[in-house]
């Protein structure tokens, strides 16, 4: 059988698939993401393995965290501080004999949500909030790069929060929305996981992050806005519907986008990571 895989490299977990070249889901594996670099290659060979047995591999597209190099495939992801300048493209090319390709992990999610789950507007922006926050925005279905991939998680905010000394983002600067509305932001300023915030609490990182996405609508005017990642997820319609009225009540001059959650929920990244695979 000749297969596709996709590979989610994330801070936290490691999710890797097979699919066959209808694009059905074969076969995944999970595991949490060492923080050691070499157990974390070793272990991205294994899940590959598992995942294709016998198969043979046509391709393998990966989604990891930011920032790096789609062209070369060398990654430094920020919430993996032992993965620095590693030439990922060349070792999995090496090893699996078969193209590899690797885009940032927000890029590889717009384009897995929008082919995937059929949308048709012209400008699309899909943001994930997860361990970190960033964004893919398309044109026309296809990836706006800009010089170097936009970090719209790195944006300076007029935040409300509860415990502002927690405040802290892992580049360094101390006032990024990503670090006030993460999954790893909400455990510092919290001290707790997103899943466990009170009504209160949530309504924080509901205004918070109405604020980012005014931001961006002022600038982009992107036509819809979808949210994925397991802060996202988490929060589900009750957050989305918050973020929305903060959202609209801070916009004068631009048009409101539309506002929903991922079709893929979880996977976004991970189906998007073998839609690269399969479509070069």
């Amino acid at each position: 059988m000749e297969i596709y895989v996709g590979l989610d490299i994330g801070g936290t977990k490691l999710m890797t698939a097979s699919f066959d070249t209808g694009f059905k889901e074969l076969k995944r594996v999970k595991y949490p993401t060492p923080t050691s670099l070499n157990e974390g290659i070793e272990l991205l060979h294994k899940s590959i393995l598992e995942v294709a047995g016998n198969s043979k591999i046509l391709g393998i597209g990966a989604a990891a965290g930011g920032p790096l190099n789609p062209i070369t495939g060398v990654i430094s992801p920020l919430h993996q501080p032992e993965w620095r300048d590693i030439p990922l493209k060349s070792i999995m090319e090496k090893r699996w004999n078969c193209p590899f390709y690797v885009d940032v992990d927000t890029n590889v999610g717009a384009i897995g949500e929008y082919h995937l789950g059929n949308y048709k507007e012209k400008y699309f922006l899909y943001i994930t909030l997860s361990t970190g926050m960033g964004g893919g925005f398309l044109v026309d279905g296809k990836i706006y790069q800009g010089k170097c991939h936009p970090e719209i998680g790195h944006q300076s905010i007029n935040f409300r929060c509860s415990h502002p000394e927690n405040i802290h983002c892992e580049c360094g600067i101390e006032d990024c929305l990503e670090g006030i509305v993460s999954g790893n932001g909400i455990r510092r300023i919290y001290g707790k996981p997103a899943e466990h915030l009170s009504t209160e609490e949530w309504d924080e990182v509901a205004y918070n992050i109405g604020q980012g996405l005014r931001n961006i609508t002022n600038i982009l005017s992107p036509e819809i806005i979808v949210l994925g990642g397991g802060v996202s997820v988490g929060g589900g319609e009750t957050l989305l519907k918050k973020i929305k009225v903060y959202l609209e009540k801070s916009l004068r001059l631009v048009q409101p986008p539309k506002l929903q959650l991922s079709r893929h929920g979880y996977d976004t990244a991970l189906i998007g990571a073998a839609y690269i695979a399969k479509e070069n």
